[in-house]
């Protein structure tokens, strides 16, 4: 990161009140709601560890825990604008995309009255307390989609309240291919708010007591307290480097089979919180599913043979590559990829070493603020390794130039 550059991070979050769906929302509701709690030890487990947790209460994820995100002098922002704005300034970052914090948790379960009434709420609050500081800080507005007609008067809602992006679920309610969502899309494009989707948002049910995402860190937290095995260093690698990359994968395969960018090309589909070195493997597949290859026979047939049937009627058996002629948009998967898809990363030399397969504009930078697994604190030397090599323009558009443009931030709003 060089001193100048124009830096919108695009992965951060509000640390919301720890009360303010129990407070907040609709009384027959409030006992259903979001919360969460502080607990404080009297002594750390380890010398100089934490003492100060905070613990979440909701379906699917009751009793996630985790240690307070302690900042440089070590308080924690606790959704103060000015402290955020002051880290943003120690972390060089001139506009900060922000995403909700545990209550995304909460946002988009099976329950539609629920899940927008815990939307409406925390967007009217975000609203309410950071609406005088949109000129640096971005926030997205949580948009749940189980009912399509509610989801499109939220987004008119937003939009009005100075909004300039919504969130919506990673893994959603009904494929992003149906056209069912249509109204949505051009709720979006008349507005002029551009879709985010956080990575392990959605597919909450209110039935469930666990969803897979607390069952893997109650799997990784066994793991670290027991002696590594065999099994373990496999089955970690496989949880983060295969399962990690399926979720945002189809999430671009059904945005692009399901024609949206095609129809929506003013649209731009912002993937946060996933890295992007998986990014050069997906849309290379994804072009290879329509395309014959040289040297490739047009006419190999392959299928089941009936033969209760005469050789002339055989519907089992086809010629398996006229498929990869029934592609039905003008574009390629990869070029609706580059033109309206963005992935954002942290700490990622491989995405940025494939950039030039999967083209400059498709990576964005985030430094996941106030999060321990972010790079908060450390961003200016991490960018400054990573990015050594990459030439300036293109460093320039993915560390802001994008993101900004995108959302319609520039170089004027630097500190």
């Amino acid at each position: 990161m060089m001193q100048d550059d124009f830096v919108v991070s695009g992965d951060g979050h509000l640390l919301e009140p720890t009360d303010l769906f129990r407070t907040r929302l609709p009384k027959h509701l409030r006992e259903r709601g979001v919360w969460e709690e502080d607990l404080e030890l009297d002594e750390p487990w380890v010398e100089d560890g934490a003492r100060v947790f905070r613990r979440l209460h909701t379906p699917g994820f009751e009793g996630w825990t985790v240690s307070r995100y302690r900042q440089t002098s070590g308080r924690t922002p606790e959704g103060e604008p000015d402290v955020i704005l002051e880290d943003m300034d120690v972390d060089g970052v001139d506009v900060q995309v922000m995403h909700p914090n545990l209550s995304l948790f909460g946002l988009y379960s099976d329950d539609h009255e629920l899940s927008m009434a815990h939307a409406r709420v925390y967007n009217d609050y975000v609203a309410e307390r950071f609406s005088s500081h949109f000129d640096r800080i971005c926030p997205t507005a949580p948009v749940p989609l189980t009912d399509v007609a509610d989801a499109v008067a939220e987004i008119e809602r937003v939009a009005a309240a100075g909004f300039r992006a919504v969130l919506l679920p990673a893994t959603p309610p009904r494929n992003y291919y149906t056209r069912d969502l249509d109204p949505m899309w051009d709720a979006l494009s008349a507005t002029g708010l551009q879709p985010f989707f956080h990575t392990q948002t959605g597919g909450v049910r209110l039935d469930d007591p666990e969803s897979t995402t607390l069952k893997v860190v109650l799997e990784n937290a066994a793991q670290v307290n027991q002696p590594m095995t065999e099994k373990a260093a496999a089955k970690r690698m496989v949880t983060q480097a295969v399962y990690s990359t399926l979720a945002p994968s189809q999430l671009i395969c059904q945005l692009v089979g399901g024609g949206v960018p095609e129809r929506h090309p003013d649209l731009h589909f912002s993937l946060i919180e996933f890295n992007a070195h998986w990014l050069a493997s997906l849309v290379g597949g994804m072009d290879k599913c329509w395309v014959t290859g040289i040297g490739q026979d047009a006419d190999w047939w392959l299928g089941k043979w009936d033969d209760s049937r005469p050789p002339s009627d055989q519907p089992n058996m086809a010629q398996l590559f006229r498929l990869n002629e029934k592609w039905p948009y003008p574009l390629m998967p990869s070029e609706y990829v580059q033109r309206q898809f963005h992935v954002q990363f942290q700490d990622d030399p491989v995405a940025l070493a494939c950039r030039h397969i999967t083209g400059v504009s498709t990576l964005v930078w985030g430094n996941d603020y106030p999060h321990a697994e972010g790079t908060f604190r450390g961003s200016r030397e991490l960018n400054a390794k990573q990015f050594a090599g990459v030439p300036d323009d293109e460093r320039k558009a993915i560390l802001g130039g994008t993101l900004g443009g995108l959302l319609g931030y520039d170089a004027s709003v630097a500190a």
